[in-house]
């Protein structure tokens, strides 16, 4: 059987590997690297149901589209599955006395021609003029009755034609008509088309190269209205099906797309072209498509196409191009993407000079974690497995480009970052890193979000304030990767929220982009405890950008309570659905002992445990904007607390201590006490023997007033504090960011953490730390049943926790324990979680994605 030659043959060359699992790029298809765009999946969906009818035998909106986009009345245009139907029906029906084909072109207008019974005359196109068409000449050649064959752009050299030139020459010989092939001009300016221009002018028009769709054959031509009808009556009856039309008018009226696409094309073929030129032993010939045309000085295209083809890349030798057939040194290549471009620079440098090193690696390996929601479990995830990597050998580290949270911590450096990539950060057993979580956005109510970059506030901004400066952003971001990966073996990154946020997905730089940035698979998880994950897996699939869907390497099903043999067949729909697997199912995983990620699990009352004898209750108050949480996170384990996160008045009780913690809005939190009456039940807790605990900005709140007057926090200016310490606060301009060590003056116990505040209070005579640096901090009353202090992480010390509790249990008459019985202690949380994580997660699979 003969075989079709022509560019674009995948399908060929997967038989020949013998695998259609082998990665294949395809280079001699010149085709848009943009891709389809964004809607093409959502339309298909949405036209599923019309499927059940026939499609318009007319075409009507196909033709009205190409009417408009054309500027030519729809009585002149004729539509077909592909141009190349109508090509070969044209060179049937059309009556000519010769048919003069420039070459070297496009290897069908010939055989179109000779199928069609007609003469074919060739005229050749010199490699000393840089195969340009001469006008002049072949004007000489043409007689009445002839059929002339133009592409402009050509196919395979990329030379353009001047739109004036062929308007001239068509004048010149109104009796000989010219097929003007347009397949690539969108990539160039559509307003170079001639459409509708002569009556003896036809244009055939594709499609599918320009929206990357060379899979659905869609394609329309122009010419007069008498022709237009004949061919018609030649073509076979609804040869444009239902999708096929939908797509064609939407994808004429997308001018968005079109613009994007010819600035990216041209700016990816400029640097293409100044690549492979640099590559001693090919001559590139200048062009104007999205494909470049060169000629080898020495070897054979068949020999680079074999050895590109062992690479895993197709190009497009032109040995059976008309014009060529005597050379093989001729080849045509794609404009694909710029990693692709840079693989087929690769492959030809090491073809043309086996000597010269391969070039290092850009990107360190890397696999990344997404959701498909907030809570999903991504972070646990990306801990579980910097420690499983780490467990294995690999100098691992983790990375988040940006985080949400008002839950914070300060480095060593005194740079401020995500509690997330800190807890990530020791499950590597790596000192934690601003450039792990260079931007932290700390979300503030009257006033947007405070930015974080690399460590250090840069102020204040409103979400559109915040887009406006995501390009310096970003700058940044790529900076802090390049720079923590250049120092790892490994990296493990985290996404944020999900990547199907529609509307959010243009400016996200946290998700996909990232991703395609580091040249990383990405995991997505889902939180199967929710209900609805297989939904959402085939969901978010279904929102992606082509580009995006090609960097989900498989799921994770993450927190199952059950058999997970009984997931088989959802696994085996989401595979037949997205051809991604389920890649693991994580079982839910109880008393982790690892801090939560942001407040969404304090607030679902995850923080809550109820002891039934000899414990004491703390009671924490959960504040609107409530900050670094996890500092009673060491209370969860201790088997004499009972923890209780309360936010209405009537669930207060009588607790042994009430704990006010940080909070990122300290003024509005407090207008919350007051307005929702939980003033008045601190106070009458305080007074009835309740111990009174404030942190950072509850700390703040303990006092006599807090005045802001740079309106960092809120716009309300001053307001009175619940008065339970002789102190003022002033909310000042620079934010203190230090780690901090030092003793608990009363007990004498160690204590440590870190500072997060813009405030400054006013210095009780004495402190209630004294740090090893000389300086103190926080103060109290004198009978101690009200303290407080900026130091974030101060329940973190074994001791000090220990000695706080067992003065509530003898305030309580309860017999002090006098011991640590609940080290707050990580490591073997680490180790567990990251055992349960490598049972029950293909890491075979995820070595190979990370091509270790």
């Amino acid at each position: 059987m003969k075989t079709f030659e022509h560019g674009g043959n995948i399908h060929k060359a997967l038989r020949e590997t013998g695998s259609e699992h082998f990665q294949i790029i395809d280079f001699s298809a010149n085709i848009n690297p943009l891709g389809p765009p964004e809607w093409t999946r959502s339309l298909l969906s949405s036209e599923i149901e019309n499927l059940i009818h026939y499609p318009d035998p007319e075409n009507t909106e196909f033709l009205q589209a190409v009417s408009e986009y054309n500027g030519v009345e729809k009585e002149m245009v004729v539509t077909g599955n592909g141009t190349t139907e109508i090509l070969y029906t044209f060179m049937r029906v059309v009556d000519c006395s010769r048919v003069v084909i420039p070459v070297p072109s496009y290897v069908d207008y010939v055989r179109a021609a000779e199928i069609g019974g007609k003469n074919v005359e060739t005229f050749f196109m010199g490699e000393q003029d840089d195969f340009d068409l001469d006008l002049n000449r072949l004007s000489q050649e043409l007689k009445a009755g002839d059929l002339a064959v133009i592409a402009t752009p050509n196919n395979p050299t990329g030379r353009m034609v001047k739109r004036e030139d062929l308007l001239f020459l068509a004048e010149q010989h109104p009796k000989t008509l010219f097929l003007i092939d347009e397949a690539f001009i969108d990539f160039i300016d559509p307003a170079l088309s001639l459409a509708g221009t002569r009556d003896n002018i036809v244009t055939l028009n594709s499609m599918t190269k320009f929206f990357g769709v060379p899979g659905l054959r869609v394609g329309y031509a122009t010419m007069t209205p008498s022709l237009a009808g004949s061919i018609r009556e030649n073509l076979p009856p609804w040869s444009v099906n239902t999708f096929a039309e939908r797509f064609a008018v939407k994808a004429l009226e997308d001018q968005q797309y079109h613009q994007e696409s010819r600035s990216y094309c041209q700016k990816l073929r400029e640097q293409l072209t100044a690549a492979l030129g640099r590559i001693d032993g090919i001559c590139i010939y200048p062009g104007t498509a999205n494909y470049l045309f060169g000629r080898l000085d020495r070897g054979t295209s068949g020999e680079l196409a074999d050895f590109c083809r062992k690479r895993g890349i197709l190009i497009r030798r032109c040995d059976n191009y008309r014009g060529l057939e005597q050379s093989q040194l001729f080849f045509r290549v794609a404009v694909r993407t710029e990693k692709e471009n840079g693989q087929l620079v690769d492959t030809f440098t090491d073809y043309f000079h086996p000597s010269k090193k391969a070039r290092k690696r850009d990107k360190k390996p890397a696999i990344m974690f997404q959701g498909t929601c907030s809570d999903a479990g991504k972070s646990i995830l990306t801990a579980a497995m910097c420690r499983i990597l780490l467990q294995d050998g690999l100098k691992v580290a983790p990375f988040k480009a940006q985080n949400m949270s008002l839950n914070s911590f300060v480095t060593l450096n005194g740079d401020e970052m995500g509690r997330a990539q800190v807890v990530q950060a020791q499950a590597a057993r790596l000192d934690p890193d601003c450039r792990m979580n260079p931007i932290l956005l700390k979300p503030n109510s009257d006033t947007g979000s405070q930015v974080i970059l690399n460590g250090k506030p840069v102020g204040n901004m409103s979400v559109n304030q915040y887009n406006l400066y995501k390009p310096t952003i970003w700058d940044a971001v790529c900076r802090s990767y390049d720079s923590l990966a250049g120092e790892h073996d490994v990296m493990v990154l985290e996404g944020a929220g999900s990547p199907g946020e529609v509307n959010l997905k243009r400016d996200d730089i946290v998700n996909m982009k990232m991703a395609d940035y580091a040249e990383s698979p990405v995991i997505l998880v889902g939180d199967i405890d929710r209900g609805g994950v297989y939904a959402s897996f085939v969901g978010i699939m279904e929102v992606l950008a082509e580009w995006e869907r090609n960097l989900v390497a498989g799921f994770l099903v993450n927190k199952f309570r059950g058999q997970a043999s009984l997931l088989d067949s959802a696994h085996g729909y989401v595979f037949g659905h997205t051809k991604k697997p389920v890649m693991g199912v994580i079982p839910h995983l109880k008393n982790l002992g690892l801090p939560e990620e942001d407040s969404v699990s304090f607030k679902k009352g995850i923080f809550n445990t109820i002891r039934e004898n000899d414990a004491v209750e703390l009671v924490v108050i959960n504040l609107p904007h409530i900050s670094n949480f996890t500092d009673v996170e060491p209370f969860l384990d201790e088997p004499d607390v009972t923890l209780r996160v309360v936010d209405k008045k009537e669930d207060v009780g009588n607790p042994d201590a009430i704990i006010l913690p940080g909070t990122k809005n300290v003024i509005n939190d407090l207008s919350f006490l007051q307005s929702s009456g939980l003033v008045d039940v601190l106070r009458r807790c305080q007074s009835s023997g309740t111990k009174l605990v404030g942190i950072c900005g509850g700390y703040q709140m303990l006092g006599n007033s807090i005045a802001d007057p740079y309106q960092i926090e809120s716009g309300l200016g001053q307001i009175s504090g619940l008065g339970l310490i002789n102190m003022e606060t002033v909310i000042e301009k620079e934010k203190n960011l230090v780690r901090k060590a030092g003793v608990h003056n009363e007990s004498g116990k160690i204590v440590f953490g870190y500072e997060i505040h813009h405030g400054i209070s006013s210095k009780n005579r004495v402190p209630l730390l004294s740090f090893d640096d000389g300086s103190s901090c926080g103060s109290g009353t004198e009978d101690g049943g009200v303290w407080g202090s900026y130091l974030h992480g101060v329940f973190d010390s074994d001791e000090f926790r220990r000695w706080f509790i067992d003065e509530l249990r003898t305030r309580k008459n309860l017999a002090p324990l006098g011991k640590i019985v609940a080290p707050y202690n990580l490591e073997a949380a680490f180790e567990r979680l990251a055992d349960t994580v490598r049972a029950n997660i293909d890491m075979n699979a995820v070595y190979r994605l990370l091509k270790l």
